[in-house]
């Protein structure tokens, strides 16, 4: 399955409107970071981290909407093996990976990325075209800043 520009950009919304969703959810039941948590957060950047939260979850949600899924499958986005994801200031950790340091400094750094680009379709448009597009996840400039950034704070 491959997506046309076309069909991109009618999707974009959607994927939009359930990041916002997930961001809600995360907001009411998760966790604030911890002392440790938000120092890592200042030091990758997030302007905010106090209102970051983290839920555990023994799996990352997929979209109900049945494109958005079948996109989020094909580029390997969220699958049975995803261990974290960000939606702004919610963010979703797979309950086997909880406490991993590396993986939140991870999932902050798009925390930042989402901050600095002015939200859910200001972030996803250009996230998620590097998904898309060769050489696709996780090879695109902000999913590699997001690694490189966890990488170095953790050293």
């Amino acid at each position: 399955m491959s997506v046309t520009p076309q069909e991109f950009e009618t999707l974009l919304p959607y994927a939009a409107t359930w990041a916002a969703e997930q961001e809600r959810i995360i907001l009411q039941l998760g966790v604030p970071l911890t002392e440790a948590q938000l120092a890592d957060a200042r030091q990758v950047g997030v302007t905010h981290p106090e209102r970051v939260r983290l839920l555990q979850v023994n799996q990352i949600p997929k979209p109900n909407h049945q494109e958005l899924a079948a996109i989020a499958a094909m580029t390997n986005l969220i699958s049975p093996s995803t261990a974290g994801m960000t939606l702004r200031y919610g963010i979703f950790i797979r309950t086997d990976c909880w406490g991993q340091r590396p993986l939140v400094a991870h999932e902050l750094v798009h925390t930042s990325q989402y901050e600095r680009l002015g939200g859910f379709e200001a972030f996803l448009q250009p996230y998620l075209l590097e998904c898309l597009t060769p050489p696709g996840y996780p090879y695109g400039p902000m999913e590699q800043e997001a690694i490189m950034t966890a990488e170095r704070l953790c050293a």
